[in-house]
């Protein structure tokens, strides 16, 4: 497999003081030290640091936390805490890396078995959905 230019570059930065609220898509590599009320999603990897914010699940290929989410996690390749990070949420990942000091609430789904994973992450994700439209 080839290295894309953007698995190495940073794209898009959202720099420390500053907030975005709303949902956020964008394309390759993502590094947050602000504040997001709203979702990230993105086809490469993000960093989160250790001050950043995020109100709003996270969907990308691979996650480095550092700061603050409240949402659900959602990354194929993995997932990393760094030991000051916090997931009020579910964690969907190949693999899961989570230091000392750490903080996790919420269901977490590592399979490494790539059959197994699409098949059960599938089906968790259905009836999470299926849940939150029947919760008033």
């Amino acid at each position: 497999m080839a290295l894309r230019i953007d698995d190495i570059s940073i794209n898009t930065v959202i720099g420390n003081g500053s907030a975005i609220s709303g949902n956020l898509r964008v394309n390759g590599f993502v590094r947050v030290d602000g504040d997001i009320d709203g979702n990230l999603e993105t086809d490469g990897n993000v960093i989160i640091g250790e001050n950043a914010r995020i109100r709003g699940n996270v969907k990308a290929k691979s996650i480095i936390i550092g700061g603050i989410i409240l949402g659900n996690v959602h990354a194929p390749e993995s997932v990393k805490m760094l030991s000051q990070a916090i997931v009020i949420g579910d964690i969907i990942s190949h693999k899961v890396t989570i230091d000392d000091m750490a903080l996790v609430h919420g269901h977490c789904i590592s399979i490494k078995d790539e059959e197994n994973y699409a098949a059960l992450s599938e089906e968790y994700l259905q009836s999470k959905a299926i849940k939150e439209k029947v919760s008033f």
